[in-house]
């Protein structure tokens, strides 16, 4: 198989005018050629993190802040998702994976409620989609046998220092919120020497020392920290320091659209456009450890092709700028996953 056009290549996004060899799934080989092509190829995007089980009931937090929302236990988000069945569970959670695929997402890192049977939940789920779940499962360290991490809600919630070790024993990542409400829980959460923060809005030159001094990504989440009215991370200090991914959160609040994540950000954050697409491509990769997220070979073939001719996007000076500020679902030509 060859894809032609504009290629965003390499771990830098650089557009070159080309092809793309794919064979048995992954990329052989990418060429710079002479092409007629108007298609824009990049790589698929990595959702950096995802509360999936949601999709039960989207827009039902209208208005609601962050403790009345979805912090457990009382929160509405709790309580919806303890009054749904498996079965509706399920078939709420593939519409919105099918809706990630329509989008361009090969993946999202998923933080699942409900110990050991959320996490089931969301594989049986995910068994027949796709979009790969990575799965970051809660309550009991036992949960480490059906997950693929732990997700902590945050280090003044509760002790993870059993939960930590016991993904630290499974060698599977240890992944917890921090600094989404205030700066609080985010000493304490570098105190478990997580492989991921997320959210980060509230942190200081102290964290971000402590950060780059253990090499801990991290994810933001812009549209939901708006929606939640927590603040804004600030990004551009982030990306100084370590790995930065992009997630969309709560389905809840957003939809799970990276489009409308990249556009927000770049719009309102000090960040290029190119920064913007690494958050929301190669940088999850890395943090899953998927052998994608960026255009080159040796790679996995998770590939998206917008239509560069599209109403939407013909004459773009800048196809980066344009993937990132400017294009949406209405763009999308094929996702190959």
């Amino acid at each position: 198989m060859e894809l032609e056009g504009t290629i965003v290549a390499g771990a830098d996004l650089q557009p070159i005018r080309g092809r793309i060899v794919v064979e048995d799934g992954r990329i052989e080989a990418v060429e710079e050629s002479p092409t007629d092509s108007s298609d824009i190829v990049l790589p698929a995007f990595v959702n950096g993190h995802t509360h999936i089980g949601d999709s039960v009931a989207k827009e039902a937090a209208v208005g609601l802040g962050l403790q009345e929302a979805v912090v457990p236990p009382e929160s509405l988000k709790h309580r919806r998702l303890q009054a749904a069945s498996r079965e509706e569970q399920i078939a709420a959670i593939r519409r919105t994976m099918s809706f990630m695929e329509s989008t361009g997402s090969a993946a999202f890192l998923d933080f699942r409620e409900f110990g050991r049977e959320g996490a089931l939940t969301l594989r049986d789920a995910a068994s027949e989609e796709a979009v790969h779940a990575f799965i970051f499962g809660s309550d009991d360290p036992d949960v480490l046998e059906v997950a693929d991490g732990y997700g902590a809600s945050g280090a003044n919630d509760s002790d993870f220092e059993a939960h930590r070790e016991a993904a630290r024993e499974a060698g599977k990542p240890f992944a917890i919120h921090a600094g989404e409400p205030d700066a609080t829980d985010i000493h304490p959460a570098l105190d478990l020497d997580p492989d991921l923060l997320v959210h980060m809005v509230h942190a200081g030159p102290d964290h971000l020392e402590r950060v780059a001094e253990q090499g801990v990504p991290i994810t933001v989440c812009p549209r939901a920290n708006m929606v939640l009215d927590v603040g804004k991370a600030p990004l551009r200090e982030l990306l100084d320091h370590t790995t930065v991914a992009l997630g969309t959160d709560n389905v809840m609040l957003n939809a799970p659209s990276m489009f409308r994540e990249m556009a927000y950000t770049s719009k309102a954050f000090d960040v290029t456009p190119r920064e913007v697409l690494g958050m929301a491509t190669r940088a999850g990769a890395e943090i899953a450890d998927l052998n994608y997220g960026v255009v080159e070979p040796g790679r996995e073939a998770k590939l998206l092709v917008l239509d560069g001719d599209s109403d939407n996007l013909a004459g773009v000076e800048d196809p980066v700028a344009a993937v990132v500020r400017r294009a949406g679902a209405g763009d999308v030509k094929r996702v190959l996953l």
